[in-house]
């Protein structure tokens, strides 16, 4: 029997300090919770070690800008790494530790409890499984062996279910259990395929793994297929393609509303690198097969996306009384519409494996990702803000929220404008052209059309509720409290950045053009 390699001992501390840090903050902020006691001060003080300790690890991005480093070895083979932080893992890195700095945000006023829509959150618990889950999300685009990538996605999804159950209700233990149950089934089929993909090829290195199946006996091949397609089954789940979506809505609207806004960016992002890993990296000569079925995939997840939420909408536009069943209306939209987006983020990956084209296929697939990030979390905090102020998170609250609250309304119509794809929000524009334009370039012509398609049918749904916000206030509208400063804070973050990459959108495709999977 060949002795197995063994791994080099020195391990490039830099390379993996972004998700050790946060790993390492979850632990701090737990701590903190546990020996500090219950004063005023002392609550505050596991939020400010995740907020700083998120902050220290999106800064230790910058030393890694090169995206030259590798870790975890095999004696001889410098190729066959567990862990590489190159412009891929950092790009999706610096997504997911912004994308949870502002979830982080968004909850400091959740944790204490002094909003009107949400119950005061276990602050311990919270910000540990909110980190643990930031930590594992941070990982897994930086993973290059099968092992590290599923330990990585399930690092990731574990927290999340209790961060979803944290809400302490009917509905949330509803939401956590549904999670559950489909997140599990979704492993299941995933570890499945990965131990085909490793009984055919004999290394679970990602690098090595083309090489490996090209030489494969022919029976073995079948194999392999048959573990690409059950592999990308269970990464379909975590980006919520449909028809694997059906937890989201639930989801959405059962968690409290933090920890749905951190689902809808960071979650999705996690799944998404790790189908990026295993599909353009992984498996290139199995293109024929995950090609065509993330295009089918793609134009499925946007349809389905795009059409219940337009019958979200109708439902509430026309029984705008419903009973406390449809509190989080608005969430649901934001739900729906997140499974549209996921589609649109397939389209570069299934424009990868019919052109062959695969390097391109990530930094476009990168880049609409950021551009989502910033305008969906943005979304998020103004609901937080309208949750504040009317107690409810229904899409009739933000009738004549112009009145009350100009700078928030504005916010949400470019967020959402954004979301549509259309002036002013440059931004969103900029994705779909992205989106659009790989299509086109693979071929895809009934993809494009499909995606031009369900952009009108969005447009449908985010201009209706922009209207809404624009509307005269209702009669006996209540005062608009106080914005405490991390909901502020992350409000200002989200709006300046699309500002921004609505006045320079090219800054996204420079930011990602180093961010080719080769």
């Amino acid at each position: 029997m060949t002795a197995v390699p063994p791994l080099t001992q020195n391990v490039d501390w830099l390379a993996v300090a972004p998700p050790l840090v946060t790993a390492l903050a979850a632990l701090a902020a737990l701590l903190a919770a546990v020996l500090l006691g219950d004063g005023p001060r002392a609550r505050r003080a596991p939020g400010a070690i995740a907020v700083l300790g998120l902050a220290a690890a999106l800064a230790l991005l910058i030393p890694l800008r090169r995206g030259d480093r590798t870790a975890f070895c095999v004696a001889g083979r410098p190729a066959d790494c567990s862990y590489a932080a190159d412009r891929f893992a950092l790009a999706f890195q610096l997504l997911v530790l912004g994308g949870a700095l502002v979830a982080a945000l968004l909850s400091l006023h959740a944790v204490r409890g002094d909003g009107a829509s949400e119950k005061r959150l276990p602050r311990g618990e919270f910000w540990f499984l909110l980190l643990g889950s930031t930590a594992g999300a941070a990982l897994l685009p930086a993973a290059r062996d099968l092992a590290t990538l599923v330990v990585a996605l399930e690092t990731a999804s574990l927290p999340a279910f209790a961060l979803v159950g944290l809400r302490r209700d009917a509905r949330g233990g509803e939401a956590a259990l549904k999670f559950f149950l489909s997140s599990v089934a979704a492993t299941a089929v995933t570890l499945l395929g990965v131990s085909f993909l490793y009984g055919a090829s004999g290394t679970l290195f990602v690098r090595a793994l083309p090489a490996a199946l090209e030489h494969a006996p022919a029976q073995l091949r079948t194999l392999a297929g048959l573990g690409a397609v059950l592999a990308l089954v269970g990464f379909a789940f975590k980006t919520a393609a449909a028809p694997f979506h059906m937890w989201v809505p639930d989801t959405y609207t059962g968690a409290p509303l933090p920890v749905a806004a951190y689902l809808s960016v960071v979650g999705k992002a996690a799944g998404l690198a790790g189908l990026a890993v295993l599909t353009v990296l992984a498996l290139p000569g199995y293109a024929h097969l995950w090609g065509p079925a993330l295009a089918v995939l793609a134009a499925l997840t946007m349809t389905v996306g795009n059409a219940a939420a337009v019958r979200s909408f109708g439902r509430e536009r026309f029984a705008p009384t419903a009973g406390p069943g449809d509190r989080g209306s608005a969430v649901r939209l934001l739900a729906w519409s997140s499974v549209a987006q996921a589609g649109y983020l397939l389209v570069p990956l299934a424009a990868a494996g019919h052109n062959g084209r695969l390097g391109r296929a990530t930094g476009s697939l990168v880049a609409f990702a950021l551009l989502y990030a910033v305008v969906n979390l943005g979304a998020f905090a103004v609901l937080a803000v309208v949750g504040r102020d009317r107690g409810g998170l229904r899409l009739d609250d933000h009738r004549g929220l112009f009145a009350r609250r100009p700078v928030a309304a504005l916010a949400l119509a470019f967020f959402l404008l954004s979301l549509a794809g259309v002036p002013p929000g440059v931004v969103g524009l900029f994705g779909k052209l992205v989106v659009l334009r790989s299509a086109v370039d693979a071929g895809l012509g009934w993809l494009a059309v499909v995606v031009a398609l369900n952009s009108v049918a969005g447009l449908y749904y985010y201009a209706l509720w922009t209207v809404r916000l624009f509307a005269p206030a209702p009669a006996g509208e209540r005062a608009a409290s106080r914005v405490p400063v991390g909901l502020a804070a992350a409000l200002a973050v989200t709006a300046v950045l699309g500002a921004v990459l609505s006045a320079a959108p090219e800054l996204a495709l420079r930011l990602t053009s180093g961010t080719l999977l080769r």
